[in-house]
């Protein structure tokens, strides 16, 4: 099992918990983004820089990825695609997608694009909580329990 990050979003909090996790269960993680990242020296975590264009670390990442990896993203159509691959979707506040909820929630997406689109504002994500830290560091221990 690899970890893999649509990076270019991610939190810097929800990644230094994902740097903890790849030191401790020794566990392959990658963060994938157009843009150079920072990252802590170690044997376990390593960047990829993509081009910059639309959805090119998303392809990336499908291109890479295999049955049960991890792919941490906020991304619903990469989510979708990542769960067609037999991979597990985390997002950074700690939900995990799973084929019986993303369907909804790639058409809750597409009706609030359709809302932008006509000109309504429908405003962004609040922060991270404390809780959706907590949510995400679980969840990512499962995961990460079930492959050991």
């Amino acid at each position: 099992m690899k970890i893999w990050v649509d990076a270019d979003a991610c939190p810097v909090v929800i990644k230094e918990i994902l740097f903890r996790a790849a030191e401790r269960t020794q566990t392959l993680l990658t963060l994938i983004a157009n843009h150079a990242i920072r990252v802590p020296r170690s044997n376990y975590i390593k960047t990829v820089q993509v081009p910059s264009g639309f959805d090119v670390a998303d392809k990336e990442i499908v291109d890479r990825i295999a049955a049960g990896d991890i792919v941490v993203t906020a991304d619903i159509p990469l989510a979708a695609d990542v769960i067609g691959k037999s991979a597990h979707a985390l997002n950074p506040r700690g939900e995990l997608y799973t084929a019986e909820t993303i369907g909804a929630r790639l058409n809750m997406r597409d009706f609030m694009d359709t809302l932008r689109a006509s000109g309504i504002d429908t405003g962004g994500p609040p922060a991270i909580s404390q809780s959706d830290r907590h949510a995400f560091a679980t969840n990512l221990d499962r995961l990460l329990a079930k492959s050991s």
